[in-house]
């Protein structure tokens, strides 16, 4: 089966009546409260144009995923998210067929007497997409977003396979025929640098890394995601979070981190960030007990104030 793709210059200025700029791009995120800074917004803008993949690397809970599902909101677009992971491998990115109800209908057609033919037996009935396929064969006419999330935890094998089903927008399904993208996704790759990823990959793709925020824009963030939160909370839980970042923790909390402290806080009835209050929502910022440990030896007061710790 073999679906012919729209011309590219219909879907470029699709692309370009709906993001005529890298401006109109921030306002829409910013509808959307995700607030972002002009590098990463000319990435996505570039990303969505030019119809490239987009390679996004930070630390856990920058807003990597974020970024991704954010534009998808401001493009009111769909977004299919492919989740990576440790041995994952292409039936369970792509598609794989239904063995157990191929069997039953086999058998079915064997008690009736009758024969079901191999078009029936590799029809949609018996055919399972997965998130690549669902994205590839998008009807359109705007593109849905792709998201393949930690990319960085999947192996070579999968790497490989993966960049060149991006390059084309094309898969070949042995039983069906070769199904081109009707509606090519905008396609955003994630990735926390837990290994390198292959130089092919890289080449294919527009990159941005995503750094914390500065100290202003966070509390921003923070008071966009928990509405009526104070200012004076806001901005001593996002120094907290970064005293936290600045120590020797495990695991630096991420702005998701920040913002689930403030929401703790909040419905705690806390309008300001003291020992007490700490004491009390520390598990909503500190995720090892080894990191717990660790402030803890510090001392709450420096954790708030910022005085210094043991």
């Amino acid at each position: 089966m073999s679906e012919a793709q729209p011309a590219p210059s219909i879907l470029a200025a699709a692309l370009a009546a709906r993001l005529p700029d890298i401006a109109s791009l921030q306002r829409e995120l910013n509808a959307v409260d995700y607030l972002t800074d002009e590098g990463l917004a000319t990435t996505l803008f570039l990303g969505v144009r030019m119809q490239r993949p987009i390679l996004l690397e930070g630390e856990p809970g920058v807003g990597k995923t974020e970024a991704a599902k954010a534009l998808a909101r401001a493009l009111d677009t769909p977004l299919i998210r492919l989740q990576c992971y440790e041995g994952i491998d292409a039936s369970e990115a792509l598609y794989e067929w239904n063995y157990p109800r191929q069997l039953l209908a086999i058998r079915l057609a064997e008690t009736r007497g009758t024969h079901l033919d191999e078009n029936e037996m590799f029809g949609d009935a018996y055919l399972i997409r997965r998130p690549l396929l669902q994205a590839l064969e998008h009807p359109g006419p705007f593109p849905l977003v792709l998201l393949v999330d930690e990319v960085d935890r999947s192996d070579h094998d999968f790497e490989a396979f993966l960049f060149e089903l991006l390059s084309d927008a094309t898969i070949t399904i042995p039983e069906r025929g070769t199904i081109h993208a009707t509606c090519p996704p905008i396609v955003i790759l994630t990735s926390n640098r837990t290994r390198e990823l292959h130089d092919a990959l890289k080449r294919r793709c527009l990159y941005h890394w995503i750094d914390y925020p500065t100290p202003e824009r966070e509390v921003e963030i923070v008071r966009r995601r928990v509405p009526h939160s104070g200012h004076d909370l806001a901005v001593q839980a996002t120094a907290a979070v970064q005293r936290l970042r600045a120590s020797d923790v495990q695991k630096p909390p991420g702005i998701a981190e920040a913002i689930d402290w403030v929401a703790a806080l909040r419905l705690l009835g806390a309008s300001t960030l003291d020992v007490a209050a700490a004491e009390r929502t520390l598990g909503a910022v500190i995720k090892y007990r080894e990191d717990e440990d660790l402030v803890r030896a510090r001392g709450l007061p420096w954790l708030v104030g910022g005085e210094a710790g043991g």
